[in-house]
């Protein structure tokens, strides 16, 4: 058989495989799709005229002989009785001639390469072009394979570089494996974060990006809710033993004002009598909820138990202020009215707003607070309402289920 000849070949795929930290498999299925892609470029040119289909060499591949170092083309061709495109087909007769078993409809595998001065310096060069991109091509690949099924997980990451506004990381899937790089976009950080050079970090993995394009494969977040169950789940035995289950999770990591600092608040609940599912979380003087909070960079926590009861699950969301009754106004659309001791409203509603915010996120319901004496103001006034409403003529009574719900949107 022929051989386009490739003087140091084995140590040229080791050199690839140690620069772009790929395995030698990838390296020689680049390595193949780059030599492929050199042929058809030298086939056109001695074709000069003729129209190629872009599936037209799909029946073509390259061999390489790692022990001869080099390489050859070889093509797959059916037999058939009347050829009409010798790249494609070859005559029964001719195949005889060799294996006299052959019938129509077998195909073949024929040594096709060229001479090497045939193959010329143009093919060479377009080899050269084309392998640096099947060696991205392959990076790529890996890289979605190995890290796929890691979406929505927590990995160890370093800062590498700044990039316009985002954060550049290194990561890896597992021991021994190479760094990996991650984009952190800007609303993806978290502000109390210093991304100094070599910082580490613990980062979400959001997604793994497909296809071609420029910068890193990987979005990672340090802003996402699931960073923040993952570190519990790290800290709290309970719930990798799932004896303790985190419900839900509200979290606000970047605010709408500089003035307002991250917060999150997570509903925990449990099945055994004996166990305090907040107890859990925060552990002997603080220590294990003190650890997620180091990690957050400072980020206030809250944690709440979770409860079917509607009223009972609101009014612990609204921790860590006292709540003195809960209404369910209208369970249907899922709205509540709170109400607060005086020196508790601030508490409940929060630097601008900020904890009856994260508390209707986690619970599901639209939550306005009042505090006692503008409640019973308020329900006096809707009480005279009906009352007077009562005593007007059938043709002029006003609808009173419109006048509450006026009153609730003026609210």
């Amino acid at each position: 058989m022929s051989l386009v000849s490739l003087p140091g070949l084995p140590a040229m795929i080791e050199e690839i495989s140690q620069r772009h930290n790929l395995p030698h498999s990838a390296v020689q299925e680049a390595l193949r799709e780059a030599l492929l892609k050199g042929y058809e470029r030298f086939r056109r040119s001695q074709s000069i005229g003729q129209q190629f289909a872009e599936e037209y060499f799909e029946n073509f591949e390259v061999e390489l002989d790692t022990e001869e170092e080099g390489f050859r083309i070889l093509s797959t061709k059916r037999i058939v009785e009347t050829v009409e495109n010798t790249d494609h087909s070859i005559s029964l007769n001719e195949v005889q001639e060799v294996a006299a078993e052959a019938q129509l409809g077998d195909e073949v595998v024929l040594d096709v390469t060229p001479d090497q001065k045939d193959f010329g310096r143009m093919a060479a060069i377009q080899t050269k072009q084309v392998l640096l991109q099947k060696l991205r091509d392959q990076q790529r690949k890996i890289i979605q394979e190995e890290f796929q099924d890691l979406e929505d997980t927590v990995l160890n990451a370093r800062v590498l570089r700044f990039e316009r506004q985002s954060v550049v990381m290194a990561v890896n899937s597992s021991f021994g494996q190479p760094e990996v790089e991650a984009e952190l976009p800007k609303r993806e950080q978290l502000p109390n974060d210093n991304y100094r050079a070599n910082a580490t970090f613990k980062v979400y993995l959001r997604k793994v990006r497909e296809g071609s394009h420029r910068g890193p494969q990987l979005i990672v977040s340090r802003a996402a809710a699931g960073l923040v169950v993952d570190l519990f789940t790290v800290e709290v035995p309970e719930i990798e033993e799932e004896i303790v289950r985190i419900v839900a999770v509200s979290r606000e990591a970047n605010p709408p004002s500089r003035y307002v600092g991250p917060r999150t608040k997570i509903a925990v609940d449990t099945l055994e009598r004996d166990v305090d599912p907040v107890g859990a979380c925060i552990g002997a003087r603080g220590s294990r909820i003190q650890a997620v909070v180091n990690e957050l960079r400072g980020e206030k926590i809250d944690v709440i138990r979770w409860s079917p009861d509607p009223a009972t699950y609101i009014a612990n969301s609204l921790s860590p202020a006292r709540v003195d009754q809960v209404y369910l106004v209208n369970p249907e659309e899922r709205h509540s009215v709170i109400v607060v001791a005086e020196d508790q409203l601030s508490l409940a509603i929060g630097k601008e707003g900020q904890n009856v915010r994260l508390a209707a996120r986690l619970t599901g319901w639209k939550i306005d607070i009042k505090d006692p004496a503008t409640y019973a103001r308020e329900q006096a006034e809707q009480a005279k309402a009906k009352e007077e409403a009562a005593k007007l003529p059938v043709s002029e009574k006003v609808d009173l289920e419109t006048l509450e719900e006026a009153a609730l949107e003026e609210e």
